[in-house]
């Protein structure tokens, strides 16, 4: 048996971790009427229910005069034809009243993830800096990506940056540049390429902009005034796709606690999840973060990539190809033999593994592992992405048994070969504790990535979705007690 220790810092909810977001009625017309009332308040009036609200608000938000603002902008054209100017109080007290909070974890935080933070300096000997990330739900069951940052030191204690009371999501940058090729190429594959796209992406440079591409087909409509049912459609794809991939940017000067990717998208409006983060270090040694992760947009499930250096900035970018069905992908951290390497689920019982020259396009998986043993009967997956040992790629993944119990397990791979498993754990290294197995999913133990510090393992993990915890394992220990093939 391996020695599994469980560090007693556990990660829970906070209610009180809350974002500002945009809150509209469902009909436009309560919209106009909500406007009209305001706009039908005394001046006296509008002032104290302004201090109202800032004497409730103002210290839970870093700048909530900027998101009223904001707010108010996004529902201006909702205003009555003769009102020609209005001062800022009233604007914000318009924001105020179409802006809502909402507590990104209060209903769970969990399945987590650690990769080394960008930033290692400035440490003493035998310490690391980490990121962690986590899939929090609130309200609704959205599911948005938080962090937590801190050190591990020599001895494998972990020490928590402390959180700041404030949280924020991104920006959203609706204008990156897409690569045409790129473009095109997805079009092709979601069968939606005819002579619209190709007219509408012809007036277009290698590199464009969202406004671009909005502007080509404002040009083509123009030609078009009478479009048929298939021309609309492509075009609604071509935006749909482009909305698909944005680009987030945080304010630098924050703390990586306070900031929530938080659904941006029509792919992910019901929900971010279980992203899996990994330092990738290409072959000209640059250093890339990347983290798979579900976007469910209430009814169906899409495979997205997030990209960044330095955790300010993210990418959110699509995947593409026929392997691209499913969750739980899992990317390796660096290329093996000049090739993209992903562990990825297609059929929702087996792990597979996928192999790409191209990071974003996937067309072909094969099956891995098969569940084996009494604990992982019904599925297995993975639980992050693989760890380079000397004695192979080590692959942490989960089995689901009888009563839907989820453990983890553990795997070894052949560093050249991938294909090739060396031996696996006969029995699981983590499976959930009495007292880890009451939640909102009870039963499980999962982990989204792991790190090795000095010899350890570091698994950070959820509890029954509803919490998550740390254990670590001597990883020697652990390869030893591994069975090979």
């Amino acid at each position: 048996m391996v020695t599994v220790k469980r560090k007693r810092k556990k990660i829970v909810r906070d209610p009180s971790r809350v974002i500002t977001r945009l809150h509209l009625p469902k009909s436009v017309m309560h919209a106009r009427r909500i406007i009209r009332r305001v706009l039908k308040l005394e001046k006296k009036e509008v002032m104290q229910v302004l201090r109202d609200i800032y004497d409730d608000f103002s210290d839970r938000h870093r700048d909530i005069d900027n998101v009223f603002l904001k707010h108010f902008y996004t529902v201006q054209h909702l205003l009555p034809d003769k009102v020609a100017h209005l001062d800022d109080h009233r604007k914000k007290l318009i924001g105020a009243y179409f802006t809502m909070e909402y507590a990104v974890e209060s209903a769970a935080i969990f399945n987590p993830s650690i990769v080394l933070h960008p930033d290692q300096s400035d440490l003493e000997q035998g310490q690391i800096r980490f990121i962690m990330s986590l899939r929090a739900v609130g309200e609704g069951h959205i599911s948005s990506i938080e962090f937590r940052s801190g050190i591990i030191d020599e001895d494998t204690n972990i020490i928590f940056d402390p959180l700041h009371e404030f949280v924020e999501h991104a920006e959203l940058q609706l204008n990156p540049l897409y690569d045409r090729h790129l473009f095109e190429l997805k079009l092709n594959e979601m069968q939606i390429c005819d002579e619209t796209t190709h007219a509408i992406l012809r007036s277009l440079p290698d590199q464009f902009s969202f406004s671009m591409l909005r502007n080509s087909i404002e040009s083509f409509e123009q030609e078009h005034p009478s479009l048929v049912p298939r021309q609309e459609h492509a075009i609604e794809t071509m935006l749909w796709l482009a909305r698909s991939n944005y680009e987030l940017t945080f304010n630098p000067d924050s703390m990586i606690s306070e900031r929530v990717i938080f659904p941006a998208s029509e792919n992910d409006r019901s929900g971010i999840e279980d992203a899996r983060f990994v330092r990738f270090t290409d072959d000209d040694g640059t250093v890339m973060y990347y983290a798979t992760y579900t976007a469910y947009n209430g009814s169906t499930i899409l495979p997205q990539l997030i990209e960044t250096k330095d955790f300010v900035t993210f990418k959110m970018i699509t995947l593409n190809g026929r392997a691209v069905q499913n969750k739980g992908m899992a990317l390796f951290p660096r290329r093996i033999n000049g090739k993209y390497v992903m562990l990825s689920r297609q059929d929702n019982e087996n792990n597979h593994i996928m192999f790409s020259d191209h990071l974003h396009f996937w067309q072909r998986s094969e099956i891995l592992q098969r569940p084996t043993y009494p604990w992982e009967l019904i599925q297995i997956g993975n639980c992050g992405s693989p760890l380079e040992t000397p004695d192979g790629w080590l692959v942490l993944t989960h089995g689901v048994g009888p009563m839907r119990r989820y453990c983890i397990g553990a795997m070894l791979l052949d560093l050249e070969n991938p294909r090739r498993i060396i031996g696996m754990l006969t029995d699981p290294l983590l499976e959930p504790r009495e007292e880890e197995r009451e939640g909102y999913v009870p039963n499980v133990v999962y982990s989204c990535g792991s790190i090795i510090h000095r010899d350890q393992l570091i698994i950070p993990y959820a509890m029954s979705d509803t919490m998550a915890g740390i254990a670590t394992v001597s990883v020697d220990e652990l390869l030893s007690a591994i069975k090979r093939i």
